[in-house]
């Protein structure tokens, strides 16, 4: 059954507080690419993908069009090695240690928080909500080492993906540990796992045997979740079965960005071998729905499924991982 909102709950964009209007994103075809040779500590665990071509997209009635999910298309990708799960906030860690860079949640001051995961203090004290999305609060000091506010943090939690990064945090990473961010195309191929067509990374069942496969809402959103998966909040980057080329967490538990920039028309204007929209836009694509996308609201965490947001948007249920050459 299609959702009956073609809203994204998943995500807030930064400006939604003030509706300040984004310039548009210039096309930079360099961006995301690195100088410098991958670290050997995230090498050693990359997943070599092997190139060829898949059905990209998705015709099913289940989709987002206004997305611009399909139509569907035969695509080709050449290899490439891929994280078998999202940066850590571990990983993170290492990199701001080293370089002492600091995120765009850090200098804005605050990021988005989803209100059932911030403190009765932390709630008590929020001014601001973006508009149309209210279960989203604008809490200040919120950033990849509070994740809930100033009164959290991340010491139990170094095994779960980092949050609170922005797109333009995610290129910095990948700046730093050679790495680049996947392309659409090459997040579902991944995705996919070898399956043709499916609507999971798993297969066509969201349960199947009744076995949760991966983090997402369950119960009535946005205000009662039944946390049948285990995780409220976030999950460790492993958690849940692998998919058929070993990669964790392709569906749920944090939004993943990605190089391209976002278009509607995406399946309609790129290349059918190794598509990568670079176009003016005032958004970035995302990927893999989160800890909060329920099918009666965001059915985002099939594979098909794609949304976007501004560069300098950050949130508690968005990371990313890393693709390398």
């Amino acid at each position: 059954m299609k959702p009956p909102h073609d809203g994204c709950c998943c995500s807030a964009k930064r400006h939604s507080v003030n509706m300040e209007k984004e310039p548009l994103l210039p096309p930079r075809v360099e961006q995301g690419t690195s100088t410098v040779p991958v670290r050997p500590e995230l090498l050693e665990r990359m997943v070599h993908i092997k190139g060829g071509t898949f059905v990209m997209g998705t015709n099913d009635l289940m989709g987002f069009a206004s997305d611009g999910e399909g139509p569907a298309r035969i695509v080709e990708v050449d290899e490439f090695l891929i994280s078998p799960h999202a940066v850590t906030n571990q990983d993170f860690a290492a990199f701001i240690r080293e370089t002492g860079y600091m995120t765009e949640a850090e200098r804005f001051g605050w990021s988005y928080v989803f209100e059932s995961l911030a403190s009765e203090k932390v709630r008590s004290e929020v001014q601001r909500v973006p508009y149309g999305v209210p279960w989203w609060l604008v809490v200040e000091g919120a950033c990849w080492h509070s994740p809930e506010g100033k009164d959290s943090d991340i010491e139990e939690r170094a095994n779960h993906p980092v949050v609170h990064v922005s797109w333009n945090d995610a290129l910095a990473y990948c700046a730093w540990s050679g790495t680049s961010l996947p392309t659409e195309a090459q997040w579902e191929y991944a995705a996919r796992g070898g399956l043709e067509e499916k609507t999971y990374a798993w297969g066509n069942e969201l349960l199947p045997d009744g076995e949760h496969r991966c983090n997402i809402w369950q119960g009535q959103f946005p205000h009662e979740n039944k946390v049948e998966d285990g995780y409220a909040g976030t999950a460790p980057v492993d958690a849940y079965l692998p998919n058929g080329y070993g990669l964790y967490n392709m569906a749920g538990n944090v939004w993943e960005w990605c190089l391209d920039r976002f278009t509607h028309r995406y399946h309609d204007i790129t290349d059918s071998r190794n598509p990568l929209f670079v176009g003016a836009s005032d958004k970035v694509s995302m990927r893999g729905g989160s800890y909060l996308c329920h099918q009666s609201y965001c059915n985002r965490y099939r594979v098909a499924a794609r949304t976007g947001n501004t560069p300098d948007s950050s949130s508690g249920n968005c990371g990313f991982r890393v693709v390398a050459y």
